[in-house]
């Protein structure tokens, strides 16, 4: 007995310093990283919290306090809605903390780059005293996350833009055949999927013999779009190409499928409904990866962007210097040793984009709370999910054609 504790007190004291030896090797580069891993983390607890916690759920009485006890998709939902919100609080704090942060000699920098361990204690705690509020107050966040999680969209969005813009942007800057031809074979490929797909969207959502005008008008009006941004990037004053063109029909023509895939199962033109849990399975899988994509996407970009997240007095903001004169380039120099080095990014910023993320996510292993009480376990289907992101295309392809054409409208302004 006396061997086991001190073998266990030795398996324990091993993990504490592995633990420490982790957390202290991250560094300010892969600071941003480490963040993404603890965001994985909280989908991983929710997910499996989603599956097992409603049985434990159920047996507190502070939440489990009506007259009749609700099914238990109400407790999968609650579980999932609780890690959500300390989720959301964690990252929210973290971005009201490091509000107005411009220079590394800001207390506050250290604290968003260092300091691990405590905040993986603080984040765990914080999740834990969430299944002591009131149910009230997450039905409240549960309501708001509905907002947030279209404002993440519209983050996704931005940074969908950003990368297709700088994707073309790397390729023609090599000036190459090679790359040139590249470039045509992708667009290619993807003008190929967004026809094909739109074919199939027709003949899952607009069944003969059913009165399926709206479906019609979603996968018609992304059809148009289509050749919109084909027309508007190839004229001669925009001076496009169609890689983005092709990349954004294909966004669009994907949009509008999980919108419409999400209509009610009992809905006589959703096609779909036959299958529904392998495809409401598979919209879960893809919505999160999505979404874990987008925030690592957002964390490394963070450093580099130009245009969304950085600040004024960035070193990446792109502002242009005049030459100094070649006598003032030591007395420069030495100066810039007892200046501080501004931040390369916004702090709060990145951190707000981790809370609307919480939400989101909360949303889609939720089903936008609309197949609670439902038979099976449903998720991310009902008519609030349709028109969002129904709407998250519409605003993709009208924030497409503005950046396309706004340096045309304003000439002397740089987008």
């Amino acid at each position: 007995m006396w061997a086991a504790s001190c073998l266990a007190s030795c398996c324990a004291a091993c993990a504490c310093e592995a633990c420490r030896s982790v957390v202290g090797g991250i560094s300010r580069r892969s600071a941003r990283i480490a963040y993404c891993g603890l965001f994985a983390l909280s989908l991983v607890v929710s997910w499996v919290l989603r599956e097992v916690a409603a049985p434990l759920m159920e047996s507190l009485p502070w939440i489990n306090h009506f007259r009749k006890t609700p099914d238990r998709e109400w407790f999968e939902t609650d579980a999932v809605l609780r890690v959500s919100l300390g989720n959301f609080l964690f990252f929210t704090l973290l971005a009201a903390l490091m509000i107005g942060i411009k220079d590394q000699k800001d207390p506050r920098d250290r604290l968003h780059h260092g300091g691990w361990m405590a905040k993986i204690v603080c984040w765990c705690i914080v999740v834990f005293l969430m299944f002591f509020v009131p149910n009230g107050i997450v039905s409240f966040y549960e309501t708001i996350s509905k907002f947030g999680s279209g404002l993440f969209l519209l983050v996704q969005v931005v940074l969908l833009l950003d990368f297709v813009h700088a994707w073309n942007e790397n390729w023609v800057s090599k000036d190459e055949q090679f790359w040139y031809m590249a470039l045509l074979i992708v667009s290619l490929v993807c003008y190929v999927a967004t026809f094909s797909f739109t074919g199939l969207l027709f003949h899952w959502f607009t069944p003969s013999g059913h009165d399926c005008g709206l479906n019609t008008f979603f996968i018609v009006l992304t059809l148009i779009f289509v050749f919109v941004f084909v027309v508007v990037a190839l004229h001669p004053k925009v001076n496009g190409s169609l890689l983005p063109a092709s990349v954004i029909s294909l966004y669009c023509t994907y949009l509008c499928y999980s919108g419409i895939s999400s209509e009610p199962r009992d809905y006589e033109c959703n096609g779909l409904h036959n299958h529904s849990k392998a495809v409401s399975t598979g919209s879960l899988t893809l919505g999160l990866l999505t979404t874990v994509l987008s925030v690592v996407y957002s964390a490394v970009r963070a450093g580099s962007s130009t245009t969304l997240i950085s600040p004024p007095s960035s070193p990446r903001a792109g502002s242009e210097k005049p030459l100094l004169p070649f006598d003032k380039l030591e007395e420069q120099e030495d100066k810039k040793k007892d200046e501080a080095k501004p931040v390369s990014y916004s702090y709060a910023f990145f951190h707000l984009i981790f809370s609307l993320a919480s939400m989101y996510s909360a949303m889609l292993l939720t089903g936008w709370s609309t197949s609670v009480g439902g038979s099976g376990k449903l998720v991310d289907v009902g008519w609030p999910s349709v028109w969002v992101r129904i709407i998250t295309g519409w605003a993709t392809a009208s924030l497409f054609i503005w950046s396309l054409i706004a340096p045309l409208i304003f000439p002397e302004r740089e987008f």
